[in-house]
């Protein structure tokens, strides 16, 4: 029988304590690790003196369903507080000091009403894929992967529908490279996400060439528009259900966003050059995953953006520096990219003839078929909202 997993966010150490004890006697209960950030089946939070800060936390994880109940303790219980409890979700409130009985009893009521989760499977709908993006080192061109990457899906013969991301908080520049004007941007999510939903979500998002759906960051620092990991779960979950490939630009940032990012996606591209400073960065990124645990090698993939073939660093010295095979190059060609840049456009549509054109094309290929691989044993896959 499957355990009741109970994490505990507690300021006094005492109170831990006593509630550890108390579930540890309870059969089929059992207390998750301070450093376990898994689906809990109930939360025990403690609220302090920044109580808007911690109910609106407490309501994200709720909506993320990353904690199925949560009850709630505090020193006071005027009843404003205990309104604002309920609103958010809170099963049960204890003030303090907290009765021992009354834990207990609550406790039991839980695991009367608990069910085990049950994952959502359907063999007729697949999931879509999760590429994250991200550079080894500043300046290797992770937007300029990301957007041909996802035009180029855009525009592959089978009509996949394709999501484009846009995580560099304050640099984000992916409506620059696609020529457009959004109105809304992913700050409107985090501020909304009791209310994600398929249709919410087709509201925000900006239509861009070749059929690419846009998401982009928010224009200024703003933090009330600052995500959290929870809530880029949820976003990342609504979004593939809807999409094909959802295309994340991660940039540089290893912060608690971008390892839950990297936690969920299907495959994470590396962009690096064929430079020792780079290449260093990207053994030590690799290394960290491996010390992560997460992305798995087979999930990893190593681009050589501005590749040249007579570079004085082969791609046989890079794999051999950092460890790992070169997944795939993008061809050197400086003068067409920053022309498409500076216009506004993705390659394909600036210069289709030219090799790093054909490079984008032939990286987009590799995910299509792959993707199409499982499809067939699993049957037809389900309709997207944008199926072109």
């Amino acid at each position: 029988m499957a355990e009741i997993v109970v994490r505990l966010e507690t300021k006094n150490p005492d109170l831990k304590k006593m509630f550890q004890g108390i579930i540890d006697s309870i059969e089929g209960m059992d207390v998750q690790p301070s450093d376990n950030k898994d689906r809990a089946d109930l939360l025990i939070f403690e609220l302090g003196y920044e109580r808007d800060k911690e109910l609106q936390i407490v309501n994200s994880l709720l909506n993320s369903d990353e904690v199925g109940e949560v009850f709630f303790t505090a020193q006071d219980s005027d009843p404003t507080l205990l309104l604002r409890a309920i609103q958010v979700g809170a099963r049960e409130f204890f003030p303090q000091p907290v009765a021992d009985g009354e834990v207990r009893s609550a406790l039991e009521r839980f695991k009367k009403r608990w069910k085990p989760p049950v994952e959502e499977e359907d063999a007729h709908v697949k999931k879509g894929q999760i590429i994250d993006i991200i550079g080894s080192k500043g300046g290797t061109g992770t937007t300029t992967l990301a957007v041909n990457l996802a035009v180029s899906l855009a525009e592959h013969e089978s009509k996949p529908s394709v999501a484009i991301v846009d995580m560099n908080l304050l640099f984000g520049e992916i409506p620059l490279f696609l020529g457009l004007r959004p109105t809304h941007h992913w700050g409107e999510i985090t501020k909304n996400i009791s209310r994600l939903d398929d249709t919410f979500l087709r509201n925000v998002l900006s239509p861009g060439p070749s059929g690419v759906y846009v998401l982009p960051s928010p224009s200024n620092l703003d933090r009330q528009l600052l995500a959290t990991p929870e809530i880029m779960q949820r976003l990342l979950k609504v979004m593939r259900r809807a999409f094909d490939f959802v295309i994340v630009d991660g940039g540089q940032s290893l912060d608690n966003i971008a390892l839950k990012i990297l936690e969920m996606s299907d495959s994470v591209l590396v962009v690096s050059i064929l430079s020792v400073p780079c290449l260093s960065n990207t053994n030590k990124l690799l290394k960290s995953f491996d010390n992560l645990g997460y992305p798995r090698r087979n999930q990893t993939k190593v681009i050589i953006n501005r590749f040249l073939k007579n570079s004085d660093i082969s791609i046989e010295d890079a794999e051999k520096a950092i460890g790992h095979k070169v997944f795939s190059t993008i061809l050197n060609d400086y003068p067409s990219t920053v022309s498409a840049i500076n216009r506004g456009e993705p390659l394909s549509k600036m210069a289709p003839r030219a090799h790093i054109s054909k490079s984008f094309r032939g990286l987009a290929d590799t995910f299509v078929q792959a993707d199409a691989a499982p499809q067939e044993q699993a049957g037809q896959k389900g309709k997207k909202w944008w199926k072109r």
